[in-house]
């Protein structure tokens, strides 16, 4: 059983929330509270071994389905809907391909659908071979300045050195099987067209990992989708805007 932090609402709906690479579930806490407030009935699952959880070593994006599956069933929930953050995107999709009639919505953030290049696989194995070289900081080096919009760097720093302690208290056996389980994911663009629950995408824009054309491409995929660009975010929207995605997330539920 996957372990998780959660909030307790009301009966308006379930949610689980799916954290990005190499971050964990704390990049949720700036909705955790606003969406049990709101009614919603909310779980943030941690990836294998990542915050001293149990590891799973050689997991796939289908097995990690399969056990957000076991956890609804667990809780008596019936439908949910999944809100994907980058590696969490790659996880509702997987999740969506195996369970459509466990998905209430979908909303995938600052992610994609698409399989890496050859260019950007070689990427990932020299990070890999890096973290396990040098250690967590490593990730944290590569990562942070990827995440926020340019004001965050000097606006916010609290925000840049939360995000680096949350990478560092990481394993780097943990994040590197991580990063292998991103790489070898299936491509989900041809499941873009067959997604028939209400989807809504968000993208901060300026998100340079997953840029704004991205996420407009995948919605003019998904049939009757709705996108939403946070201004002055970047790829983790949710901590650069909390309050500009909490709004935009409430307003899709609650027209569920």
């Amino acid at each position: 059983m996957l372990t998780f932090t959660g909030s307790v609402g009301g009966n308006a709906g379930n949610l689980l929330l799916l954290h990005a690479f190499p971050v964990s579930v704390e990049m949720w806490e700036p909705q955790l509270s606003p969406l049990a407030e709101a009614g919603y009935r909310v779980i943030a699952p941690s990836v294998y071994g990542f915050d001293a959880t149990p590891g799973r070593p050689g997991w796939s994006m289908t097995d990690y389905a399969h056990d957000l599956a076991r956890l609804i069933e667990a809780l008596e929930w019936g439908k949910v809907t999944l809100v994907g953050l980058s590696m969490g995107g790659y996880q509702a999709l997987a999740f969506y391909r195996l369970y459509p009639e466990l998905t209430a919505s979908l909303v995938l953030c600052d992610t994609r659908a698409n399989t890496d290049t050859p260019e950007v696989l070689a990427a990932r194995q020299a990070f890999r071979t890096a973290v396990m070289e040098k250690g967590s900081e490593e990730a944290a080096e590569r990562m942070v300045p990827n995440f926020f919009s340019k004001e965050s760097y000097t606006s916010n720093p609290a925000l840049i050195a939360r995000s680096r302690e949350n990478i560092i208290r990481q394993s780097p056996e943990e994040i590197s099987d991580a990063m292998r389980a991103i790489a070898e994911r299936e491509d989900s663009t041809g499941l873009l067209p067959e997604i028939t629950c209400p989807t809504l995408i968000i993208c901060g824009t300026e998100d340079k990992v997953t840029l704004p054309e991205i996420a407009s491409a995948m919605q003019s995929l998904i049939p009757n989708s709705k996108l939403e660009l946070i201004p002055d975010a970047g790829h983790i929207s949710n901590l650069d805007q909390p309050a500009m995605f909490n709004s935009i997330l409430l307003d899709h539920l609650q027209s569920l």
